[in-house]
């Protein structure tokens, strides 16, 4: 799903890039030798610093900070980043300051109230109606955060109907969740094509 979503944008122009965080080791929910805690547990806590705690990000920061260099090194003076669950939270590191110039939060998870007021780049944070991770009443926060922040564009969008990781975990023969899902890819070109164009 992941490398659709990444080829429709760049079908819209963009130069993508999709880093692999995981190093071609991916969490498999479908295999039962191998759950998510013996998945967790293989990759240390170099992984999921950034998921634990607030005051480091870990390896997804770094390794997102190299290839956005790479990027600078090849001539590339605009750059946007989406971010899904844990990676919104290398995301929103990335728009603390000049790294980037335009951020898509897709269904957060473990971003902060802190996060949002420290933000420099545009953001738009697109959220699902159930989310544990990321709770309406939390992204309602991050609304009026971005409101009182007329120096940074944002904008807030709670999708209806729809949960934790829809725009990338939808079900093809669900039309209520692709039509939602393709909204939200919508809104995050829209973003990209303002910010970044």
């Amino acid at each position: 799903m992941e490398r659709k979503l990444a080829d429709k944008v760049a079908s819209c122009g963009f130069y993508v890039v999709v880093p692999d965080f995981f190093y071609g080791d991916p969490y498999v929910p479908d295999n039962p030798e191998r759950p998510i805690a013996v998945w967790r547990q293989s990759h240390g806590t170099k992984y999921f610093c950034h998921i634990t705690c607030h005051s480091c990000i870990g390896k997804g920061f770094e390794d997102a900070i190299r290839v956005v260099s790479a990027l600078r090194s090849e001539g590339v003076s605009a750059i946007g980043a989406a971010g899904f669950c844990w990676g919104a939270k290398v995301v929103v590191e990335l728009g603390k300051s000049d790294y980037i110039q335009a951020v898509v939060l897709l269904h957060p998870s473990r971003v902060t109230v802190e996060d949002i007021k420290e933000v420099k780049a545009p953001i738009a944070v697109l959220g699902a109606e159930y989310d544990k991770l990321s709770p309406p009443e939390l992204l309602k926060q991050f609304e009026e955060i971005l409101s009182a922040k007329p120096e940074v564009d944002g904008c807030v969008k709670i999708f209806a109907g729809v949960e934790h990781g829809w725009t990338v975990r939808y079900k093809d023969e669900d039309a209520a969740e692709v039509k939602s899902a393709e909204e939200a890819h919508k809104d995050m070109l829209d973003w990209f094509n303002k910010h970044l164009k």
